[in-house]
């Protein structure tokens, strides 16, 4: 299991029972060191004052937030945890709300919430109904120096947690609209075909990321010394007539289906001459 991220109580009505999170999911990419061009050493950044002229150690470095311009309030670490909110301790459930009520762009990040010593029985009593009843719970909880509204809902096995977005942090995009009238009977009956011919049961395993894989196939041929083949330009057709175009990718989409990866290009690397010797 990871680290835990937040210890505390998880408190609905007058019961109260502790709990521990754990991150559910983390990006991955590949990441590149910065070298220098001419002798291929890392290049590391070096913190510098620019009051005195110098590089500083990290350990002059104090937290400051900027008032006006060019002039700060130093904040210590201790004066932050001296005005945390309870929140900070104790995670309370506000209000239950149904599942389908949630629009997914509010969700951020997600959690395993899980029961900490002798919190089992109300764990597994809150887990049982929130999946028999249909709705997920809202609630509050501090942590990473920032007071979060959390949903909490049933999982396959236990109880996940994701942290929402405030309402001012979605972006209101009044310009995007969409003009229905310009859809026609006939389309629609199609795409709506296409769609059921498309459809399939969510399989996370069957989705790679291809991008990440062909550079960490591309970085093996470097090391190994061998060439390098670019990625085939995609065939974009212009759409002249949409229910035509439709007709055709129905056709296509009733074909067995091809397998859903393609081999990337650095996978038909061959070997580089080698430069004769004199």
């Amino acid at each position: 299991m990871a680290s835990t991220v937040w210890k505390g109580h998880l408190t609905f009505g007058l019961v109260s029972f502790p709990v521990k999170l754990y991150s559910a999911a983390r990006s991955e990419s590949i990441s590149f060191n910065q070298l220098h061009k001419t002798d291929g050493s890392r290049v590391r950044q070096v913190l510098y004052c620019a009051a005195e002229d110098k590089p500083i150690p990290r350990t002059e470095i104090v937290k400051g937030y900027e008032y006006e311009k060019d002039r700060y309030v130093v904040i210590e670490d201790e004066e932050i945890k001296k005005v945390a909110p309870q929140t900070a301790k104790v995670m309370e459930i506000q209000e239950f709300v149904k599942a389908d009520a949630v629009d997914p762009i509010y969700l951020e990040t997600s959690y395993y919430m899980a029961p900490d010593e002798a919190g089992e029985k109300p764990y597994a009593l809150l887990f049982d109904a929130l999946k028999k009843s249909g709705y997920m719970g809202i609630a509050k909880v501090t942590m990473h120096n920032r007071e979060h509204v959390v949903i909490l809902r049933p999982g396959a096995n236990g109880v996940l947690m994701h942290t929402m977005y405030y309402n001012h942090e979605i972006r209101k995009v009044d310009e995007f609209r969409t003009d229905l009238s310009l859809v026609k009977e006939k389309e629609l009956a199609l795409a709506q075909s296409l769609v059921e011919a498309l459809a399939a049961e969510f399989e996370p395993d069957k989705y790679q990321d291809t991008y990440r894989e062909n550079l960490l196939q591309m970085i093996e041929s470097k090391k190994e010394g061998r060439a390098i083949v670019a990625t085939p330009e995609p065939r974009q057709g212009k759409v002249v007539d949409i229910l035509e175009a439709l007709k055709a990718s129905l056709a296509v989409a009733k074909k067995p289906a091809a397998s859903a990866r393609t081999s990337s290009p650095v996978e038909e690397i061959k070997p580089a001459k080698r430069k004769a010797r004199g």
